[in-house]
């Protein structure tokens, strides 16, 4: 029978010669994280390598995820479809084994990581959405939601800020099923750490409300193990495992040292840590009796048939219950959902209410809130301005996690990363909101949202200027350039309620990625439309009114759009024929067949003026490199929002006399 040091050496095996064999790499975390690893998969996770995707499985998070080869060592050992081929092929094009873990490309990667402390925050997320579904599911003798959290992170991850923002929620929920492990090996890229990272760890986490375990021998199994049943001991509180190691365990010459943090040890001290770790098998060779002790193929199916078991016995008594839990924790939306959202869309229209866009979005919330017991919302402690909670929120507590809201704090960035663990989870639509201008505290969660093609919904509000006195430090600018320019995101700025019903419904249905729901914190004028204009807003960009033989194009989105209406009235009053156009969403737009965008958008009418209160150069891929931009081009100010539209140009004047100019 193979040793735990025997079994944990071949993660170091693999570990250096993947990175040796790419030339590139992080051996030492995988190295120096490998006896730790080898206790947590082998004695606790409850996972099945035949069942990436099972509901109840724990979930592993390498939040450290340069140390990328930790995980897929793991992942092949066990028993998923990772062949010792795709080891081999670290970190080469098209390979499912990329230089950090990304989700969707091996089985068992529960999420990207490399950007520091986003694992860590991703897992506080899904150990919230663990309590949250075990609250509204689970029954006195039917634990049917019922897993833990780990995640491996190491002292880049807790010098980053997000760390504070997560950890210090994590203990205020008392999510006592998260574990997280602390690489504590004092070595950095620069080196030793204690010039410039001197915290006392186990006390910061003390004062957020965490069970520490302090000084833990990570090459000792025994104590490895004695710490991880201290955490399960204690269901109240997350822990963190603090386990001193050394980076690059076994190579003689780089171990302790920033040398094997980043970069491949060297033929010939590979060489030499072989001999150390007592290793004696060619590059990339496991003996059989090492699969067989690695392999949780068995364990696992055995796992996961005892939980069907809880399910059927879960279904026989709580039939409702059941059907509703399968049918969330399979992403599909209420059967009759698309149906009522329409209902609720003609019902904004018909009313023809001027209201701000932000309130509108609250509105949709207690339109849509009753048809979906999976909306799980929360704000960044702007809840009264963001207009995030409806008739039928009830809030989330260490005590009481049968909730639908979240309470996040001023945790901007942190919100959004555990919004994509919640995703990632699964079991929850869920929404987190801020001002657009703070959405620059949360940029990297947000793309991480994009990479990895989450359904996250970022509400933004305060989308302009136009908010007015509190000036330039709150107002956004350049935010929504931003967001359009990232891949897989869809970034809807409505101009009216009747809009933004489309847009969380468009949200809603979007599973293939986030969204960013744009509003206004001024009321917005409500527009007529027939019954096709209105079902063409879901394409993202459409014809919202028209006029015989027209001699230029007004785009416009959000508060802009009426201004741009009243801009073509007055150009027709002077024998000019403007069509306005309203885009919502121009990513839809974009992604529409050619022969819709140029209904919208005619080729041969080349005089265009796009109209917006943001940061003017995005709108040249529509309007040309010729076509004139009414948006800005500095920051803003502060005065009354009124003012300030008039201060920078939006005014029907200064539209009217774009167009004229573009006509030439």
């Amino acid at each position: 029978m193979a040793s735990r040091r025997d079994l944990a050496n071949a993660i170091r095996a693999l570990s250096m010669d993947a990175v040796q064999q790419a030339n590139s790499g992080h051996p030492g975390a995988p190295m120096g994280m490998a006896d730790i690893a080898e206790v947590l998969w082998n004695d606790y996770l409850k996972h099945n390598p035949a069942d990436p995707e099972w509901a109840n499985r724990d979930r592993f998070v390498l939040s450290n995820g340069h140390g990328s080869m930790l995980l897929y060592s793991l992942l092949h050992l066990s028993g998923y479809a990772l062949p010792i081929e795709e080891l081999k092929n670290f970190r080469q094009l098209h390979s499912k084994t990329p230089g950090h873990p990304e989700y969707g490309y091996a089985p068992g990667v529960e999420t990207t990581t490399g950007p520091l402390g986003q694992g860590l925050s991703n897992a506080v997320g899904m150990a919230l959405a663990e309590k949250v579904l075990a609250a509204q599911f689970n029954r006195p003798g039917h634990n049917v939601v019922d897993h833990q959290t780990y995640t491996f992170l190491g002292d880049g991850c807790l010098m980053e800020g997000i760390s504070h923002e997560v950890c210090s929620l994590a203990g205020t929920l008392g999510l006592g099923k998260l574990t997280a492990f602390y690489d504590d090996n004092g070595i950095s890229i620069d080196g030793e750490v204690e010039g410039w990272f001197s915290d006392d760890t186990p006390a910061r986490f003390e004062a957020y409300g965490w069970q520490v375990i302090a000084n833990v021998d990570g090459h000792d199994s025994d104590a490895i193990k004695a710490a991880i049943e201290a955490s399960r001991d204690e269901p109240n509180k997350p822990t963190l495992i603090c386990c001193k190691t050394i980076i690059g365990f076994g190579s003689p010459n780089k171990q302790g040292k920033e040398d094997c943090h980043g970069a491949p040890l060297g033929a010939e001290e590979i060489v030499l840590a072989r001999e150390q770790l007592g290793w004696s098998h060619a590059p990339f060779e496991i003996p059989n009796d090492l699969y067989e002790g690695w392999s949780a193929r068995d364990n696992g199916a055995a796992a996961q048939a005892e939980w069907n078991q809880t399910l059927d016995a879960y279904s026989n008594e709580f039939p409702d219950l059941a059907v509703e839990l399968k049918r969330r924790t399979s992403g599909q939306l209420p059967v009759d959902f698309s149906y009522k959202a329409d209902a609720y869309i003609a019902e904004c229209q018909a009313k023809m209410e001027k209201i701000a866009s932000r309130k509108a979005s609250q509105n949709c919330l207690n339109a849509f809130g009753p048809l979906l017991p999976e909306l799980l919302g929360g704000s960044a402690d702007l809840a009264g301005s963001n207009l995030t909670i409806w008739s039928g929120s009830k809030d989330i507590s260490a005590d009481n996690a049968d909730g639908n809201y979240i309470y996040y704090g001023v945790r901007e960035f942190g919100m959004s990363a555990m919004m994509n663990g919640i995703a990632l989870h699964g079991g929850f639509i869920n929404y987190g909101a801020t001002f657009l201008m703070f959405m620059e505290y949360a940029r990297n969660a947000v793309r991480m949202a994009a990479i990895m093609k989450q359904q996250s919904i970022f509400v933004y509000t305060h989308d302009s200027i136009g908010l007015g006195e509190d000036g330039p430090t709150h107002q956004p600018v350049e935010q929504l350039s931003a967001l359009r320019s990232t891949p897989n995101l869809n970034t809807w700025r409505p101009c009216d309620t009747v809009e933004s019903a489309v847009c969380w419904k468009s949200a809603i249905e979007n599973k293939n990625g986030p969204s960013a729901l744009v509003f206004s914190r001024q009321g917005l004028a409500p527009m007529p439309r027939s019954i096709e204009q209105v079902a063409a807003i879901a394409q993202g960009g459409y014809v919202l009114q028209d006029c015989a033989n027209p001699t230029a194009i007004i785009i416009a989105t959000g508060s802009e759009v009426e201004l741009a209406v009243n801009a073509a009235k007055t150009l027709a009053e002077q024998g000019i024929h403007a069509r306005v156009v309203s885009m919502p969403c121009a990513e839809i737009f974009s992604a529409q067949d050619a022969t819709y965008r140029e209904s919208v958008l005619p080729s041969a009418i080349r005089a265009r003026v796009a109209v917006e209160a943001l940061h003017a150069d995005y709108w040249h891929k529509f309007v040309g490199l010729d076509g004139r931009v009414v948006g800005m081009r500095t920051f803003g100010e502060s005065a009354p929002g009124g003012e300030l539209m008039k201060e920078f140009g939006f005014t029907v004047e200064n539209v009217v006399a774009n167009v004229i100019e573009a006509i030439g």
